[in-house]
């Protein structure tokens, strides 16, 4: 990736176990925050907030595994290598490598996705944490509808068999990338030229189809039948809770954001943003808004 894109910030790979490396990206001082990305994306979402946020945190920002410059193990039938149990894992122990036993942690996407998880597997770890334009994962299973499966088509798409899908990314990753992103409200514009390229290059890796296909298989398997585990126990996230989405986006229009978490955690807040999905791009100024009282006040322990 162009440095330009993150002046003074430390990359690494950093062995998280079981024969999986993490790429890392990372800088700052202060209090550790784990910064999770989403599809089709990497840790590079985070450039245009990273340098306000490292004024006051530790900013620690991995690919997920099978994104980016992360490993990609080979998909398992039941798609558990790629689970959101797995993911979690793999963060958890990122985070005790680099001496962190307690950290925040702001998500989007897919990484909020992995986030939650890695709250409810690892919740003594977890001090707070800001989940960016998702609803949880079963309940948008159960609430689809013909709207959101029009605009979030991909995640229909990407749970076929193998290797049906892997076939058309694989044919023309930048395309497909392009297809998706570019499909949200504010098309292409939000992107800088930069990232875009940091995208495309590491879409285009072998294997990267695979992986985001195993990602998205997992949610639709295994990763339900985890979150139904945790609804069955009545198990609720315990550590505060901040929701933001944006007020363009297909969240807002099918979901009920606030209600759905306060579901599966007791301490939830948050609100629209004027933006559509990709809001560390395309509204940084809002985000920080937002998120840095949340992230800065006092938790009274």
């Amino acid at each position: 990736m162009n440095e330009s894109l993150f002046p003074g910030f430390e990359l690494r790979d950093v062995e998280v176990g079981e024969g999986i490396s993490l790429r890392v990206r990372s800088g700052g001082e202060g209090p550790p925050l784990l910064l999770l990305h989403g599809h089709p994306q990497t840790h590079a979402i985070w450039h245009k907030v990273a340098p306000e946020l490292a004024r006051q945190f530790t900013l620690v920002a991995p690919d997920l595994r099978g994104y980016g410059d992360s490993s990609r193990p080979p998909g398992l039938d039941d798609h558990s290598a790629y689970s959101k149990r797995a993911m979690a894992l793999d963060l958890l122990r990122l985070m005790e490598r680099l001496g962190c036993k307690r950290f925040d942690v702001l998500a989007h996407d897919r990484g909020a996705r992995v986030a939650h998880r890695l709250a409810a597997d690892h919740g003594a770890a977890v001090q707070r944490m800001v989940l960016l334009d998702i609803a949880p994962t079963l309940a948008m299973y159960e609430q689809t509808n013909e709207t959101f499966a029009r605009a979030y088509w991909h995640w229909f798409f990407l749970i076929q068999r193998a290797p049906l899908p892997e076939r058309f990314i694989e044919a023309d990753p930048a395309a497909y990338l392009r297809d998706v992103m570019g499909s949200r409200r504010a098309g292409m514009a939000p992107f800088d030229p930069r990232a875009l390229a940091e995208y495309e290059r590491c879409m285009a890796l072998p294997g990267a189809a695979h992986s985001l296909c195993e990602d998205y298989r997992a949610a639709a398997g295994i990763d339900l039948d985890h979150d139904r585990a945790d609804r069955a126990a009545g198990h609720k996230l315990s550590m505060p809770v901040q929701v933001l989405w944006g007020e363009l986006g297909i969240i807002e229009r099918c979901f009920d954001p606030l209600a759905e978490w306060r579901k599966v955690a007791k301490d939830v807040q948050g609100r629209s943003l004027p933006c559509g999905h990709y809001i560390p791009e395309e509204a940084p100024d809002d985000l920080l808004a937002a998120v840095m009282p949340f992230l800065t006040a006092d938790l009274g322990d």
